[in-house]
């Protein structure tokens, strides 16, 4: 993990602007700036963890309120009732772009299978 910040860490601490819809303790989410369906919302831990596959055990609890978190922002956002898709990309094949774990919310239209 490199030791320069992240633009996730940048937003987190306000050293950028974002448009911020949700945030407690241990999660922050915003509008994505390249929105890939009507409702592009990014859920990212406070704490940097690259990706996926960097998690550790001792992440568990983390994991799980991420992804509560996401949930907190689909309701927030009103897309429960119709759905929406949660996507975490994982290294460079996997499409992450920035090395911070993150969840996209995607939402507002019908989503399509296979999804790339």
């Amino acid at each position: 993990m490199s030791d320069s910040k992240t633009i996730f860490e940048k937003i987190i601490a306000r050293e950028i602007p974002a448009d911020i819809v949700y945030e407690d303790e241990h999660c922050l989410a915003f509008h994505d700036i390249q929105p890939q369906a009507p409702v592009h919302v990014l859920v990212i831990p406070k704490r940097r963890i690259e990706n996926v596959a960097s998690l550790e055990d001792g992440d568990q609890e983390m994991a799980g309120k991420l992804l509560l978190a996401a949930r907190n922002v689909a309701r927030q956002l009103e897309l429960a009732d119709r759905g929406y898709r949660v996507v975490a990309n994982c290294g460079n094949d996997g499409g992450q772009s920035v090395d911070h774990l993150h969840l996209h919310v995607l939402g507002g239209r019908q989503m399509k299978w296979p999804p790339g």
